[in-house]
């Protein structure tokens, strides 16, 4: 299949962004590569298609239905572009597509609730909700439209409407997703930008826009938030993770290794609540280890697009260069590899899975969230130990406790500090929960009807229950 092609940008015909195949670390394909003088006039289509579409939830619901269709629709055109510029298994592709699909049917269904307020006074109080405006979404290259739909989704079934600036490693097939939407949209209700930064930064600081939704690192983050300040914008910010998984001395190592691995390894370590260090008592330490790696050395790596695949590229090569520089960091501190360790000799960016043994605590792929196919395996002896080591870091997106008793594991779930904990498993989220982190993990909640009411503004209405003189 040949890759789609954006249309080319009328305001910049000649700017154009190269996009390469992770899969070879060669060119492919180009798209717009859009300028700050090109958002003043897609933030005011977006502002004026938005006095309309606020208007009539019933046409949004339909017409969010009818997007989840056209989705669908396009999928054997979608998931192979995705995989072609991002890298992971094309199975991978097509449920990123069908999660989009059913994002948006979730949030067709989704209505806020108009609440009265009951004071002991003779006044009628109710609470109805009001859009914002248009709203900015940035998103990032490792779940390009699986992230793109989590925030327009709420967002556009809120009312508001939509730019959205998708990273400039995986501009293609969200471009696609927005030509596939404006069949099912209002023009002007969903709008697709692509380009180089500062563009995304710079979009969050425009004064047009009234809520920024972002994913991406802490960095990046606090930059977005900070523009967004200028504005007095809403922020929503999902900035990243560094996953513990506490295994307990009553799992079953053998019950529990491929879920283990699967929650490490899943998208090439790239998930922002990837569980990224395990932590095992010390006498099942070595089995665990053994497990993970006998895993590790058995998985199929190679090309997205080839069949047979269960493990891709790293997405760029700036994110191989900082696996390899994590991972050489902690062997030369005296850690073990009892799998991979090393980049794999191929074109592309590819990583070997690496599982990694007698890690130094204080090193930075234990400290900080490597986002690739590399898990530190450590040691505890005591669960106190394991909670206050899972713990200490600046991150809290999620974490895990892996056993038999699952009341125990309950109970030290409860003493992580995270947005989210799972019991067995990891990483599986809800369309209907919440998704929030703490610590420098992110601000705001997304998800279900949190994501909804944080597209939309309160506003309450006084009436008295009888006339007065």
């Amino acid at each position: 299949m040949a890759p789609y092609r954006l249309a080319p940008d009328p305001a910049s015909p000649s700017e154009r962004l190269t996009v390469l195949d992770p899969a070879t670390g060669e060119a492919f394909d180009e798209a717009p590569d859009q300028r700050a003088q090109d958002l003043d006039a897609v933030v005011h289509r977006a502002r004026e298609a938005w006095r309309s579409w606020r208007t009539d939830p019933a046409a949004r619901a339909a017409a969010l239905l009818a997007s989840a269709d056209a989705v669908e629709a396009a999928g054997d055109r979608l998931a192979p572009l995705l995989t072609r510029e991002q890298g992971k298994p094309l199975a991978e592709s097509y449920a990123e597509i069908a999660r989009t699909a059913a994002r948006l049917r979730w949030f067709a269904a989704a209505v806020p609730e108009t609440r009265t307020i009951a004071d002991g006074r003779a006044v009628h109080s109710e609470i109805r909700w009001r859009s914002l405006g248009p709203v900015a979404a940035v998103v990032p290259w490792n779940f390009p439209l699986q992230l793109a739909s989590a925030k327009f989704a709420p967002a556009l079934a809120a009312g508001n409407t939509v730019v959205l600036k998708p990273s400039p490693f995986t501009p293609l097939a969200t471009g696609l997703l927005g030509s596939v939407l404006s069949a099912a949209l209002p023009e002007g209700v969903l709008t697709v930008i692509t380009g180089r930064e500062p563009l995304g930064a710079l979009l969050a600081s425009h004064p047009g826009i009234r809520h920024v939704t972002f994913t991406g690192s802490v960095p990046t983050g606090r930059s977005v938030a900070a523009g967004a300040a200028s504005g007095l914008a809403r922020v929503t910010l999902e900035l990243g993770g560094n996953d513990a998984a506490i295994l307990l001395d009553d799992v079953d190592v053998e019950r529990i290794a491929d879920r283990l691995f699967w929650a490490a390894f899943r998208n090439c370590g790239q998930v922002c609540m990837a569980v990224k260090r395990v932590y095992a008592p010390a006498r099942l330490h070595g089995r665990v280890v053994e497990a993970l790696a006998e895993r590790a050395k058995a998985v199929v790596v190679g090309a997205g697009l080839d069949e047979g695949t269960e493990l891709g590229p790293l997405n760029n090569a700036a994110q191989l260069a900082r696996v390899e520089r994590y991972t050489a960091r902690a062997l030369a501190d005296g850690a073990g590899a009892a799998a991979g360790g090393h980049r794999l000799d191929r074109p592309g960016y590819f990583h070997a899975p690496t599982v990694l043994t007698d890690v130094p605590p204080d090193s930075p792929v234990v400290t900080e969230e490597q986002f690739g196919p590399v898990l530190p395996v450590l040691p505890y002896g005591t669960v106190d130990e394991a909670v206050e080591a899972a713990n200490a870091t600046r991150f809290g997106l999620g974490g895990s406790v892996w056993g038999t008793d699952l009341d125990r594991a309950e109970a030290v779930a409860g003493r992580l500090e995270c947005g989210t904990a799972w019991i067995n498993h990891h990483a599986e989220l809800s369309l209907a929960q919440p998704f929030a982190g703490v610590k420098e993990s992110g601000v705001g909640v997304a998800g279900g009807p949190w994501g909804l009411y944080g597209n939309l503004s309160p506003f309450v209405v006084h009436r008295p229950q009888e006339d007065r003189p």
